[in-house]
């Protein structure tokens, strides 16, 4: 009996970003993830300031982080994964992230329906438990699937 395919998280939450040019031009990073969860980060660099004088990063680098994972959370809430489109989008910025260390985030879709999936998020430094910033947020899901079927290629 053959071993069931694993499916990578890893791998098509890199793809996922790849194909969305801001995650790009930011330089998203998926670290880990699995079935309804996501880990990424965002390396610190110069042209990612938001504010010279202190060296802390722009906030829509870390809003940007934050809704780029939750979503890639809520399309590996389902496999085949399908498309989703943000509903609603609430960040708590609880402290300036520190200048200097990449910023990690944290996406876990705790609840999906029929038709939205739901997320909680984590963005921090270097300690979960210190977190730069928390959100809630849900995803309209669009039963559109990612990952095309292998064609025949006999």
């Amino acid at each position: 009996m053959a071993e069931p395919v694993q499916f990578d998280y890893r791998r098509a939450g890199q793809r996922f970003f790849s194909r969305i040019p801001h995650s790009v031009a930011l330089g998203l990073d998926v670290v880990d993830g699995g079935d309804g969860w996501l880990l990424s980060r965002v390396r610190y660099r110069d042209d990612l300031i938001g504010n010279p004088a202190t060296g802390h990063l722009h906030s829509g680098v870390l809003t940007t982080l934050i809704d780029q994972t939750s979503g890639a959370a809520a399309v590996f809430s389902s496999l085949p994964p399908e498309g989703v489109a943000t509903l609603d989008l609430r960040i708590d910025h609880l402290r300036v992230a520190e200048a200097g260390v990449p910023i990690h985030a944290f996406a876990e879709c705790h609840r999906v329906t029929r038709h939205i999936c739901f997320v909680r998020c984590v963005a921090y430094a270097t300690d979960r438990e210190r977190p730069v910033a928390t959100s809630v947020s849900s995803f309209m899901r669009t039963g559109k699937p990612l990952i095309r079927p292998e064609r025949n290629r006999e």
